[in-house]
């Protein structure tokens, strides 16, 4: 006679988080949240909005007349709009000239005062407060400073020419207007840059350079192969963050010149702001907005990718 054997299955249970785990992680989420509340309700929600608004006819002032689906019509009417194309343009050479330029010099003063010598510290402060000064002052006295009459650039070139040139009309040349902006902003954001470069050259490792120094290596190989491989990951944030500056131009450009002379100084966030406030044009705008939005996505995605591939041969 045989006895049968009942088998049973023992299930493992599987360990729980300990309590700090979850209490860190629901603390994340708390402190996390106000910022996230922010992006939703000023940005991810507007932006939505936006693109209901760009198949629209939307007015700023509602009116007589009512809100209707226009369909792709708003987007058929950016090909035709030479003012547009004129600030897409304008907003193209900001960025290529401004870009590496303002970045090439942050680099240069980082270098500069990323040195042990007295006073080094008033020197970080004078490049530094430009960035801090609002924007809008800053145009204000710079609109002093490019006066034909006696604006303080208008002088100093005459007195280095020895009066063979000026006065200049900046703001108010067509071919002037835009490169006197984009000095303006070179100085002005230059700052910005430099500290995150400071912070990138301070995080540098000296035994490099030491090892370097015993092989014989000069002060341009020391950057060349140290210096710049090391600072990779700092200037690709720092080109794409002035990429998207570049590409927000506004308040300067509605300090100085209001998008003038014959449009010389436009630029699509002007237009846009324009059209919907000046023009009532809010569906137009929004259509303008989408658009821009993914042009600019185009520019940095690219750049992202191949620094996702870069760090994966790495590994």
């Amino acid at each position: 006679m045989s006895i049968p054997i009942r088998t049973t299955t023992s299930t493992i249970a599987t360990p729980k988080k300990p309590s700090w785990h979850r209490k860190e992680y629901y603390t994340a989420w708390v402190y996390t949240a106000p910022a996230l509340i922010l992006l939703l309700i000023f940005l991810i929600i507007p932006f939505f909005i936006a693109i209901y608004f760009s198949f629209t006819n939307e007015r700023l002032v509602s009116g007589s007349l009512p809100t209707y689906f226009v369909g792709l019509g708003n987007f058929k009417q950016m090909l035709e709009d030479g003012s547009l194309h004129r600030a897409l343009l304008n907003n193209s050479l900001f960025g290529l000239i401004v870009v590496p330029v303002q970045t090439s010099l942050a680099l240069f003063l980082a270098i500069l005062i990323n040195r042990k010598f007295r006073g080094v510290a008033v020197f970080r402060t004078i490049y530094f407060s430009p960035v801090v000064a609002p924007l809008v002052v800053v145009a204000v006295v710079w609109s002093f400073l490019y006066n034909p009459g006696q604006g303080l650039i208008n002088e100093f070139i005459k007195a280095i020419s020895f009066g063979h040139l000026g006065p200049y009309d900046w703001l108010s040349n067509p071919g002037l207007a835009l490169p006197a902006i984009m000095l303006l902003s070179i100085w002005q954001g230059v700052g910005f840059q430099m500290v995150v470069y400071l912070v990138g050259l301070q995080g540098i490792p000296e035994s490099l350079y030491e090892a370097a120094r015993v092989d014989g290596a000069g002060s341009w190989q020391k950057f060349w192969h140290i210096t710049l491989p090391q600072l990779r990951n700092t200037t690709i944030f720092v080109l794409i963050a002035t990429t998207i500056l570049s590409f927000k131009l506004y308040t300067q450009v509605e300090v100085m010149t209001q998008g003038g002379p014959e449009n010389a100084t436009a630029t699509v966030v002007w237009y846009m702001v324009h059209e919907s406030i000046h023009n009532v044009r809010v569906g137009y705008a929004s259509a303008v907005a989408v658009v821009f939005f993914l042009i600019v996505l185009m520019r940095v995605i690219p750049v992202l990718r191949s620094v996702v591939v870069t760090e994966e041969r790495e590994m």
